[in-house]
């Protein structure tokens, strides 16, 4: 029986990733094994562990995560097909400009692409002007937060989207790349950032017309 707080906190944790991995097995029955999901259901959770500020709320997030790759991976294995186009947008914290972009693309393509994003390296926490420079134009990143890059996203995209990362951004076959030689917002003032939103702005929407062949 534990007996510390710390054991009682370690418990409630294992306690809840263990009922998001059964409702995630439920949700992907047919797809993936239990002990699959299970596992990415932990993994998620420790991998978001390593970085996050604040860790209260991990455990929900990580069931958001091992979603979002477990949803990733049926499509790379074509378990599941998807009739839009996947982005994927790279940068080394995904805490500035790979939020953005992912954010203005989500917004404007309105369910005619699949967007996420993810970081080398990535940070403890949002950088802080981007949530109120988004709200400026109407955009919410109440459920955004920094994620480390896994293999599963990068299979699963179509397009990939790099900003900053170099060498640490994999490249695979099959899959369109740009190169996006964009400021990082890090520690930047809102000025610059907002100059920096609206770059990305731009080309988000550029990207959006070429792949729904928008003029």
């Amino acid at each position: 029986m534990p007996t510390t707080a710390e054991d009682l906190a370690l418990l409630d944790v294992d306690t809840v990733l263990t009922r998001a991995a059964d409702r995630l097995s439920d949700r992907f029955a047919g797809v993936f094994s239990p002990e699959t999901v299970d596992r990415y259901v932990h993994e998620s959770y420790v991998a978001l562990f390593r970085t996050a500020k604040v860790q209260r709320h991990l455990p929900a997030l990580a069931e958001h995560f091992a979603t979002d790759r477990l949803t990733a991976l049926a499509h790379a294995k074509g378990a599941v097909t998807s009739p839009v186009p996947q982005v994927l947008f790279l940068c080394v914290a995904n805490a500035g400009r790979s939020q953005m972009a992912a954010a203005l693309l989500s917004h404007h393509a309105e369910g005619k692409v699949v967007v996420r994003s993810a970081g080398s390296q990535p940070a403890g926490d949002i950088e802080e002007p981007v949530a109120p420079l988004l709200d400026e134009l109407g955009i919410e990143m109440i459920d955004a937060y920094p994620k480390p890059l896994t293999d599963d996203v990068v299979r699963a995209a179509n397009v990939v989207v790099t900003m900053g990362c170099g060498d640490a951004c994999p490249v695979l076959p099959g899959k369109r790349y740009y190169d996006w030689a964009i400021e990082d917002p890090a520690g930047q003032s809102a000025d610059v950032v907002r100059r920096i939103r609206d770059d990305i702005d731009t080309r988000v929407r550029a990207l959006l017309a070429e792949l729904t062949h928008v003029s």
